[in-house]
């Protein structure tokens, strides 16, 4: 009874998410989100793979009627009926495909869409948008997505190498055994053509003067209590402390409401932007199994028995945030932000573009940001890993140009403009 009237109120939430927009792509955008984010659907960062997969499927839709821009699964020809039902019917296939638990709410999402929209259930588009989501689940069936068993990773105890870390704060996560995820290292990239095709460089030795340096930095601005951060840096750590993957869907939205007005240039930048997310994600979870090493949290309570006399241990060091379970090197926070900021970058020819953020942590003030330069954003998420005490600065720059190299491939080897293939402009400063 109890899981019903979750379920009933589920799918009142997703029907009433899409009265308010115009676009059919922003509006079943909002319904993939609630559905993919519903808490425990899907573990962590795999999210990106259901984001990237449903719109890849709604521009493969809409680019049924648009004809300017390669599709990515299939390229549906004497398309027919409306753009809004074959995108309504691709996203909730897509979803129902990955999602069976919610299919009853999608399906009375789709109903109502149908209906608020004066569209019959046998509108040609329903067809067209049924092909592209057919497509797509077949191409990505066997991906590595959905692994019945996957070897858990639980690093070594050894200096330098990464261990599960306990959760020490109030919050998630919990305390943990071994590494999340492991098996999305072994996912099928989307457009890229391996998992380590830009694996990041390793991370310096512990004897360096670059691993001292971001080691004192991450133990003087990341540690729970820290005297040493300012009140504006304290402010961005809790503006970041949000859920990443809902927060960043939110900036892709105002994003396409700010600066299209086109249906087709939506459902592509959508796709291009997840896809390189997913991409750049799937790479750094290459890196982290590869490189297996130590969080700050482990580093520091080590630091008197690494071997390295200027880096001064503290046994009760504790982070800003909980640590998540998977090694450092190198951030996937980075990576996606940098993914998708490098793509807006890459679609709109410029990286002086103003795009507003918004945070819903409750200790967020201000809740909104603007940024007049999209690089300023990837900066501020390289300093606030640090600021979270999860990442060595390093290891966060390593995400970051991880997440640019992506966005470039992805920009110009997918989704590419039918009538030239350059795959856009401005390449400064990618890599």
């Amino acid at each position: 009874m109890k899981q019903q009237l979750v379920l009933t109120a589920l799918a009142m939430t997703l029907a009433g998410a899409i009265r308010s927009q115009a676009d059919p792509v922003l509006d079943w955008n909002a319904i993939a989100a609630q559905t993919i984010l519903t808490p425990g659907a899907r573990p962590g960062p795999s999210v990106l793979l259901d984001f990237a997969v449903v719109q890849a499927a709604v521009h493969d839709a809409v680019q049924a009627y648009d004809k300017r821009f390669e599709p990515f699964a299939i390229d549906i020809q004497n398309a027919a009926g409306s753009v809004a039902a074959a995108v309504a019917k691709a996203t909730h296939d897509v979803l129902v495909n990955r999602f069976p638990a919610q299919a009853g709410a999608l399906d009375t999402a789709y109903n109502t869409y149908l209906n608020d929209h004066g569209l019959a259930q046998n509108d040609p588009g329903v067809a067209v948008g049924g092909q592209a989501a057919e497509a797509i689940i077949l191409l990505r069936a066997n991906d590595g997505s959905f692994p019945a068993v996957f070897p858990p990773f639980i690093g070594a105890q050894l200096t330098g190498v990464w261990r599960p870390t306990p959760s020490y704060l109030p919050g998630p996560p919990a305390s943990f055994a071994s590494m999340a995820i492991p098996w999305l290292a072994g996912v099928t990239p989307f457009a890229v053509s391996s998992a380590s095709q830009f694996r990041a460089e390793p991370p310096p030795p512990l004897n360096s003067a670059r691993y001292q340096q971001d080691y004192a930095e991450v133990k003087a601005l990341g540690s729970l209590n820290s005297t040493a951060r300012t009140a504006g840096q304290t402010q961005l750590a809790y503006f970041y402390a949000d859920n990443f993957f809902a927060q960043w869907n939110r900036a892709l939205r105002r994003v396409a409401e700010t600066y299209l007005d086109n249906t087709g240039e939506t459902a592509r930048l959508f796709a291009l932007s997840w896809m390189a997310a997913a991409d750049a994600v799937i790479t750094t979870w290459d890196c982290k199994i590869h490189y297996a090493s130590w969080r700050p949290i482990t580093a520091i309570q080590q630091g008197d028995n690494d071997g390295n006399p200027q880096t001064a241990g503290d046994p009760n060091w504790l982070p800003f945030l909980n640590t998540p379970n998977y090694p450092e090197h190198s951030s996937g926070a980075n990576a996606l932000a940098a993914s998708i900021t490098q793509t807006v970058r890459l679609f709109f020819g410029t990286d002086k573009l103003p795009v507003t953020v918004t945070s819903n942590h409750p200790l967020a003030s201000p809740n909104s940001r603007t940024y007049e330069r999209l690089s300023d954003i990837q900066q501020d998420l390289v300093d606030v890993r640090i600021y979270h005490g999860l990442h060595f600065r390093f290891g966060d720059e390593a995400g970051r140009k991880t997440g640019r190299q992506v966005a470039r491939w992805v920009f110009h080897n997918a989704l590419r403009p039918l009538d030239d293939d350059s795959g856009g402009t401005n390449d400064e400063d990618d890599n």
